[in-house]
């Protein structure tokens, strides 16, 4: 069961990577609360917003759109604007976590990892920020990852780039706080979405990770959800600045 949030109901709500992994369930959860629902993605979302129009009565918006391309992602959010009233709740959720070596990394794909995995979370405030400045209040929320948290080798420039969003959060918190604009970051363990378990996950090394949680189960997307809910809607109208950790338990901050 999840809590039911009467503030999100009608609510316009921006996701980044909103049809597939951890997106998928996000933009299932903001649905059934009965949210104004858009989001991006580089890959045709038809199929996807017809399942959840059948699933939950709510149809979202799909926009399709590279997000890397600045001009690209704030013409989308102008677009779920028009269509759903001004964003009161932003979730940077798209990100690549490419494999790869410190020798193996290019200019070409540092430009592309930050693209993705933070430059996109700024223009996505940029873009949010004064309309949520001219209503007094707003939710930004930004899915990183416990990944730096736990000095994982093997993605340098994405653990990078999310230790980065972290110091961009409570920035950006500080900055229009004033302005009752909230902004939180999300850190998942590892989901089991489907490109996880197609790319990489195996027996040994899931059974290894699990074993370092304090809970024995594996993470679904289902369980991120919850966290997001409770950080857009106004249950969390104190809470900014801060970096909420969904993870069985692997890290434990404080």
């Amino acid at each position: 069961m999840t809590a039911l949030y009467p503030d999100l109901k009608d609510a316009s709500v921006f996701i980044t990577g909103g049809g597939s992994g951890i997106g998928a369930g996000l933009t299932e959860a903001f649905l059934r609360q009965g949210a104004k629902l858009a989001f991006v993605q580089r890959s045709d979302a038809t199929a996807f917003c017809d399942e959840m129009e059948q699933k939950t009565g709510n149809r979202p918006l799909f926009i399709a759109c590279d997000i890397t391309d600045p001009d690209a992602l704030k013409a989308a959010i102008a677009q779920a604007a028009d269509a759903h009233g001004a964003v009161q709740v932003l979730v940077n959720n798209a990100a690549n976590d490419q494999r790869h070596s410190l020798a193996d990394v290019t200019e070409d794909f540092m430009d592309w990892a930050l693209a993705i995995n933070f430059k996109c979370y700024v223009t996505a405030c940029q873009a949010v920020v004064p309309a949520m400045q001219a209503a007094g209040k707003g939710s930004i929320i930004n899915i990183t990852s416990i990944s730096y948290m736990m000095g994982n080798a093997g993605y340098p420039i994405y653990t990078a780039a999310n230790s980065a969003l972290n110091g961009l959060t409570r920035s950006l918190a500080r900055e229009f706080g004033p302005d009752r604009i909230r902004v939180n970051a999300l850190a998942p363990g590892w989901v089991m979405t489907p490109k996880q378990l197609d790319k990489w996950v195996t027996p040994e090394g899931l059974a290894a990770h699990v074993a370092r949680q304090c809970l024995p189960d594996t993470l679904n997307p289902e369980d991120i959800a919850g966290g997001v809910l409770f950080l857009a809607s106004n249950a969390s109208r104190a809470m900014t600045g801060q970096a909420l950790v969904i993870d069985g338990g692997v890290v434990v901050t404080g």
